[in-house]
């Protein structure tokens, strides 16, 4: 007994076709039995499948009992046919009579579309040709379903982009085997070893390749890349050591703001145009008297975003009036505009070897906000008033102007307190000491140590590294510092007096006071930080247990931290208010917004030095380099590289048998990568 099959029967003698290797077959049905058909295809083969797997159009019907070769004749007959018929479809042509009458229908009704009377030769090429055509239409066996035009568009661009995958498989794989080898004999890639590609699938692989460099990893670019790696070895940059050896972005590229996806020039600024036009503007049309007292400032001589300055008066009780002013960056600010989400999405200002990277735009950052001496900015002035001890009585702040009278250098004041020539500068710096006193007193940590400066000569190209011991400013250094801690704590207390909420900097740790003091020795040092933890920041004022103040809100830099901006924004809007802009909850919000964004941007400023430190140890790896010990339990040693600033940690059977904190040694390495950061010390001997 023959099977019935979507309304026609199976029978042996039938012509029929079932799907292999994705692709209709032609067979001719030996026989039929008990759901089951015994098939001779095309291939000259037999074969035994379910009758559920014959395509539902069947025909014609031959004798059962013709011979192989008749069955054979038969079937290439019928494959030529089909095929020039299948050939002078349009399926585009079908699908625009068929879109938008139904949703899906069985073959023959399309057949009907195109003929009167359809063979089985006709249907069978016609049902060919809408399989073929997946972006148009589904086979869901007996029926098509038709795509509607936006899935159709959908399934368009999916297999355009499928295609293209396809195209930089192919290319990408013998490119990149390519660039490793030439990496691995020590040249680089030839241009006749680049294979021929069209400048589309060449922007494709690079834009894959930086995107593997960012960081961003989906899983259909995962599926990819494991591909396109076959066969290389598994290195964690295996992306960046590759995008390099091909030539698309330098030797030394710096990764880290390509995963923080963080721009490292002004270009980003670039479209929000009109809105730092405006406030520019702002500061032009706006500006008021300024406070009349001469104020100064100091920073590094290459420092173009100044947003501080000072006015120290001593009182005849022995006390002191120091009037400090800070940019007011927030003066017609757009508070969630686009210009302050992109600001926030910095987060920081980040200063390398290779350049600064500012959070605001170069416009207003070193430029319309500024304080540049001489000319008119809006401020935040604030004056405290403090005892002949140190003590801070009163904080008054209020927004304003301000015309700062010197921009001063912190090696120009230096000098000019080893000379005496200066009287403001030495009172600056006899009130820095009371200041350090106090705090000290209330248990303060104050880490000093050798600052090296990094330098990069020929840089990008032919990059080599220099390191030097930054000129001693530690009295210049203080002042600022100390005044600046001032401020913050001060501005922090204020707020809390008045009942509104500010982004505070907490440390709430107890750290024992014998640790208290200034500290200058590495093992010394060493000591004291392991036992602190990062500051948290939070809305509600605690105790900085390392700079021993209590309410620290950071406020000084607003021209370069957000947190401070937002601070800055929170203390104007009340003073001009009399209510904060953000509430506690509104606060939080932002904060949590902004430490999570701050993660992956600090890691630039955190890792990216080391990397030139370690490039440095490298491009001098026969020198010895000066260690002291700063830690001798377990069975590695950490040594600190003071002139460095960086650690290592060593075997101790490398050091020999008596070791102990400040020991000294000279050590030179064997293994040096400051991609991975690895450094491996191979020698040691004490000093």
């Amino acid at each position: 007994m023959s099977l019935f099959k979507e309304g026609r029967y199976i029978a042996p003698g039938n012509i029929v076709e079932f799907m292999h290797g994705n692709q209709p077959q032609l067979a001719f049905v030996i026989e039929e039995q008990a759901g089951k058909v015994m098939l001779y295809t095309i291939n000259k083969r037999e074969t035994k499948m379910p009758a559920a797997r014959v395509l539902p159009w069947i025909g014609p019907q031959y004798s059962p009992t013709a011979t192989r070769q008749e069955m054979l004749d038969f079937l290439v007959s019928h494959q030529e046919k089909r095929g020039e018929i299948q050939a002078g479809l349009d399926t585009m042509e079908i699908w625009e009579l068929a879109q938008g009458e139904l949703e899906k229908a069985p073959l023959e009704w399309f057949a009907g579309l195109l003929w009167e009377k359809p063979e089985t030769d006709q249907i069978s090429a016609l049902g060919r040709a809408m399989i073929a055509a997946k972006t148009h239409f589904k086979f869901q066996p007996p029926e098509f379903v038709i795509y509607t035009q936006d899935k159709v568009d959908l399934r368009l661009q999916q297999e355009a982009e499928e295609k293209s995958r396809e195209k930089i498989m192919t290319a990408g794989q013998e490119l990149f085997k390519n660039i490793w080898a030439a990496r691995e004999s020590g040249g680089k890639i030839r241009p006749d070893q680049i294979p021929d590609m069209s400048e589309e699938i060449a922007d494709g692989l690079k834009s894959f390749l930086m995107d593997r460099v960012s960081g961003l990893n989906e899983e259909k670019s995962n599926k990819m890349w494991s591909a396109l790696r076959k066969g290389l070895p598994d290195h964690p940059h295996l992306p960046l050591l590759l995008a390099q050896g091909w030539g698309i972005i330098p030797q030394h590229h710096n990764y880290l703001f390509d995963e923080a996806d963080y721009c490292s020039d002004d270009s980003w600024s670039d479209k929000y145009t009109d809105e730092i036009n405006r406030l520019t503007d702002a500061v032009e049309t706006k500006a008021a008297a300024p406070c009349p007292l001469p104020m100064r400032s100091i920073d590094a001589a290459t420092t173009k975003d100044i947003d501080d300055a000072f006015n120290l008066i001593k009182k005849d009780d022995g006390g002191y009036t120091l009037t400090i002013a800070l940019a007011r960056p927030c003066m017609d600010w757009d508070f969630g505009g686009e210009l302050d989400q992109a600001v926030m999405k910095r987060g920081t200002s980040i200063y390398l070897p290779e350049g600064t990277s500012h959070m605001m735009p170069e416009a207003l950052g070193i430029g319309a906000l500024s304080l540049f001496a001489g000319e008119l900015r809006p401020a935040l002035i604030t004056t405290f008033e403090i005892d002949q001890l140190g003590v801070v009585t009163s904080v008054s702040p209020h927004t304003g102007w301000v015309k700062i009278t010197d921009n001063s250098t912190y090696i120009a004041v230096e000098q000019m307190l080893r000379d005496g020539s200066d009287d403001e500068m030495a009172l600056a710096f006899e009130l820095s000491e009371k200041l350090l006193e106090l705090r000290i007193k209330n248990g303060a940590v104050v880490i000093r140590r050798p600052e090296p400066e990094l330098s990069l000569d020929g840089w990008p190209e032919k990059t080599s590294v220099k390191i030097s011991t930054k000129e001693d400013t530690a009295r210049a250094d203080q002042i600022i510092s100390e005044f600046m801690i001032l401020a913050n704590s001060g501005l922090g207390k204020f707020a809390e007096d008045h009942g509104f909420p500010l982004l505070y900097r907490t440390q709430d740790i107890v750290l024992p006071s014998d640790l208290s003091g200034i500290v200058t020795e590495p093992h010394e040092i060493f000591q004291r930080v392991r036992q602190m933890v990062p500051p948290q920041m939070e809305t509600v004022p605690k105790k900085h247990a390392t700079l021993a103040v209590t309410g620290y809100s950071p406020i000084t830099s607003p021209l370069r931290r957000y947190a401070d901006f937002i601070n800055m924004a929170q203390l104007c809007h009340y003073l001009m208010e009399e209510q904060p802009k953000w509430d506690s909850d509104e606060l939080k919000a932002l904060a949590d917004t902004l430490q999570l964004r701050l993660q992956s941007v600090i890691k630039i400023q955190r890792f990216r030095p080391r990397y030139w430190k370690l490039l440095y140890l490298l491009q001098n790896k026969k020198q010895w380099q000066h260690a002291v010990i700063v830690d001798d339990s377990g069975p590695l040693t950490t040594l600190a590289m003071p002139e460095i600033q960086i650690n290592v940690r060593v075997p101790r059977p490398m050091l020999g048998d008596k070791l102990y904190p400040g020991q000294m040694f000279q050590i030179r390495f064997n293994r040096i990568d400051p991609l991975t950061n690895e450094l491996r010390v191979v020698e040691a001997m004490e000093e």
